[in-house]
């Protein structure tokens, strides 16, 4: 019975609570996971469940509520000042989302089930790369991977629906100018945050390509591993994986992954050298955008596919480092000859794909193309001194978050000295938090108006819990309708 229970609770759920005027609204999403159960389930006595709302037809267990609470601590453990949602706070949250589900369906919206099962499918992917192997979360969770999938199928799609409902209530809320500064113009002066010392800077980031012989030499060694797990077996391959492997996850997996056949994570040479193997095969050498790979199919079912692979990386010599910054210093000089501007450079030659697409910038975490110095990488901090704004450094040879040596130009676009917000300089943050307001307040309306609509039923034991007067009333409404 004990076991069932916990079974049936691995689902987290991640709450991000923005405080609002009147109704607090608490953005919500389901995510799948399977942290500490059985620990859990050895030291906690069971408490009895029971449904402590209803919206319609859609019920709130108590269970939820509860479990909801001790993932977020899980989610959060080790995070400072970290607030932990109450039981009213979650129990909110989930009146919402089942007051958009019910209108969602009202409306006949929809979700596609490719869309539910590709969510599905990357939820369960990133649980099996926290815990190891799919062999430990199928232990740990009492389930097959399909079975647990079949279990959160229903939470995905009311997910889906409830943030479709909720975009098409907000989706058309514009801010304009005046309203902006309004909203500037009402906040008190000394409430408004103080920024350091920022600046615009933006990349070109090339990775050099490795020699031919190397490369060959680095090939004819993965051709070697392949060789020799053929003749020793699935076992022997794993040995060399967490040998020889460059992938950086190697330790903690083996160089085993889940792949789904649809996701567009993956490397497009390496998810189909992949799907090309029967179960038990060893791909040849394939070469993807992070190196050389030799895979294994461990087994196969439709789309899905659990592989092992090693990878190794062919190094890069001082050659092909000096080839790499003459390229780039050549487009240095047509960027400041004129002949093309730095977005259009960035477009042409960067291997950047995280800022390819936003013309080489850096962003800080806010996403705004504006960040502060702490924010910068060591080596963009080092060489910020010797540039202008509007200067493009000569070509910097750095090593990157993969360990790969890559070269770069930094182009040096603005800086804003340190200062109190204000309009001219912050219009972008000002307008987006003006902009959320009003959309918030658009949604307090919608529920305002609309919550009368519902039938609402909340157990006793919740009644007293702010936030919740316009619930509260839709409940003692539903009541009176039963008694009448």
């Amino acid at each position: 019975m004990l076991k069932a229970l916990v079974q049936s609770q691995i689902r987290l759920a991640l709450f991000i609570l923005q405080p609002m005027k009147g109704m607090k609204f608490l953005v919500l999403t389901t995510v799948c996971c399977v942290g500490m159960l059985r620990a859990q389930a050895q030291t906690k006595k069971v408490v009895a469940d029971k449904i402590v709302a209803l919206v319609g037809d859609k019920i709130i267990l108590r269970s939820d509520l509860i479990n909801a609470i001790a993932d977020f601590k899980r989610q959060t453990q080790g995070q400072d000042n970290v607030i932990v949602p109450t039981e009213c706070q979650i129990l909110e949250s989930q009146l919402i989302r089942k007051a958009l589900l019910l209108q969602a369906e009202k409306d006949s919206l929809t979700v596609g089930e490719d869309e539910i099962e590709a969510d599905l499918d990357n939820r369960i992917r990133q649980t099996i790369q926290q815990y190891g192997s799919k062999e430990v979360l199928e232990e740990i969770a009492g389930k097959t991977v399909y079975q647990l999938k079949d279990d959160f199928r229903e939470a995905f799609r009311e997910q889906k629906l409830s943030g479709q409902m909720e975009r098409k209530i907000v989706d058309n809320v514009k801010i304009t100018p005046t309203e902006v500064k309004t909203y500037y113009n009402k906040t008190a002066q000394d409430s408004l945050p103080f920024y350091e010392s920022e600046v615009e800077m933006s990349q070109i980031m090339v990775i050099p390509k490795a020699n031919k012989d190397v490369e060959d030499y680095v090939a004819k060694q993965l051709y070697d591993y392949k060789r020799q797990a053929e003749t020793l077996g699935p076992r022997k391959f794993e040995q060399l994986a967490k040998s020889y492997s460059e992938d950086p996850a190697v330790k903690e997996n083996g160089g085993q992954y889940t792949l789904n056949r649809n996701d567009k994570f993956w490397d497009p040479a390496f998810l189909s050298g992949a799907f090309r193997l029967k179960e038990g095969q060893i791909s040849p050498v394939i070469k993807s955008k992070f190196g050389l790979h030799i895979i294994y199919m461990i087994s196969r079912s439709g789309d899905e596919a659990v592989v092992r692979h090693i990878l190794r990386i062919p190094p890069i010599t001082e050659d092909e480092i000096k080839e790499t910054i003459a390229k780039l210093d050549t487009v240095r000089n047509q960027v400041m000859a004129g002949r093309m501007n730095f977005a259009e450079a960035v477009n042409r030659y960067s291997d950047d794909e995280g800022s390819k697409f936003s013309a080489g910038a850096f962003t800080s975490r806010d996403g705004s193309t504006f960040i502060s110095l702490d924010q910068l990488d060591k080596d963009a901090v080092a060489i910020l001194p010797t540039l202008k704004v509007g200067q493009i450094s000569q070509p910097q040879t750095i090593t990157d978050e993969r360990g790969r040596r890559v070269v770069r130009l930094l182009y040096y676009k603005t800086k804003k000295e340190p200062h109190r917000e204000n309009l001219r300089d912050d219009y972008n943050r000002i307008s987006g938090r003006a902009l959320e307001e009003k959309k918030q307040a658009t949604l307090e309306r919608w529920f305002r108006e609309h919550i009368p609509n519902y039938y609402v039923q909340i157990d006793p034991e919740y009644l007293k819990c702010e936030g919740l007067d316009e619930w509260r009333k839709a409940a003692e409404k539903a009541a009176k309708g039963r008694v009448n």
